[in-house]
């Protein structure tokens, strides 16, 4: 895997580097895929050693042409993200009934105007949550998490007659899906 030198002065449990202040002139492409499942695969091998994965997810951004890119000050790699590069593998609420989310790399942020969940489809056309994480990138709410949050979650009357589960954080309504979304004059579950 060939990257800047400059990646291993950057510490894996440290702050995420500032990432929208580099903008490299030089470009290229590197094997590396995030699969839907969270899996780092790179030149066909995943990636097992943790610490490499979250030293690898603290230089990855979204930029405006939709590519995901691994970047230092000198280059940049564009590389392949399936669905989205992260997900969420634990929420817990705290005693002010914030909702704290963790993803598989090791981000931890609050449900809040910031953090919104939204529903999107999944390259397997389900209608999943999603909820934005830093520079671009997002994180799939993992299955288990998902079903955590439907047992907390509410229903609320949307303004077509139709229901949508979901829960409050941050002073923020949060959806985790659309109930009877076939019903005539619904909107589709992740329009």
């Amino acid at each position: 895997m060939t990257l800047d030198p400059l990646l291993a002065q950057i510490d894996p449990e440290g702050d995420i580097p500032p990432l929208d202040a580099w903008h490299p002139e030089h470009e290229s492409e590197m094997d590396l895929v995030i699969a839907a499942d969270g899996r780092w695969i790179h030149e066909g091998v995943a990636i097992v050693r943790t610490r490499l994965v979250r030293l690898l997810s603290t230089i990855l951004r979204r930029e405006a042409d939709g590519g995901y890119y691994l970047v230092t000050p000198a280059e940049k790699q564009r590389i392949q993200v399936e669905d989205r590069p992260f997900l969420i593998v634990e929420a817990e609420p705290d005693a002010r009934g914030l909702w704290w989310l963790t993803t598989n790399v090791g981000d931890r942020l609050v449900l809040d105007e910031h953090h919104r969940l939204t529903l999107s489809e999944t390259p397997a056309g389900e209608c999943v949550p999603e909820v934005a994480v830093r520079f671009g990138l997002a994180a799939r709410l993992g299955r288990n998490v998902y079903y955590r949050l439907v047992d907390q979650a509410e229903n609320r009357e949307l303004t077509n007659g139709g229901q949508e589960l979901g829960l409050e954080s941050g002073g923020v309504w949060h959806p985790l899906g659309r109930l009877d979304p076939s019903e005539p004059g619904s909107e589709p579950p992740c329009a």
